[in-house]
């Protein structure tokens, strides 16, 4: 059974950092994507990366602020947020998508969602 949780969300203040994990399970060769979804608004990607991590996605809103890392010994991928902005306020998915290739941008591309964690950011 494949399994991703989430973890690391929280309230923080503009300009503060945060790290999220996703821990995964039941999976081998994977791509993991990290996504976020506001109030009112879709879900968007925010960054991606291969199994091999040679190869990463970030978005436009976000390059140069996050790093999506991962660790495959450990199942996890990680996701270093810097400088956060009220903007990146949203709850935060990973998803994954089973083989070698990718990055992937598209929701619809990843197979096995996370169950989200809360990011706040006041001003």
């Amino acid at each position: 059974q494949v399994r991703l949780v989430e973890s690391g969300g929280g309230l923080v203040q503009a300009g503060d950092s945060l790290r999220l994990s996703c821990a995964a399970s039941g999976l081998s060769t994977y791509a993991m994507g990290w996504f976020r979804q506001a109030p009112g608004k879709e879900r968007e990607i925010v960054a991606s990366i291969t199994w091999s991590s040679r190869n990463t996605y970030y978005a436009a809103s976000v390059k140069g602020r996050f790093t999506i890392s991962r660790e495959n010994a450990k199942n996890t991928a990680y996701l270093q947020m810097n400088s956060l902005k009220p903007e990146d306020t949203a709850v935060y998915y990973c998803a994954a998508k089973q083989g070698l290739a990718g990055p992937y941008y598209y929701t619809r591309s990843y197979d096995y969602w996370g169950q989200g964690t809360q990011v706040t950011v006041s001003s």
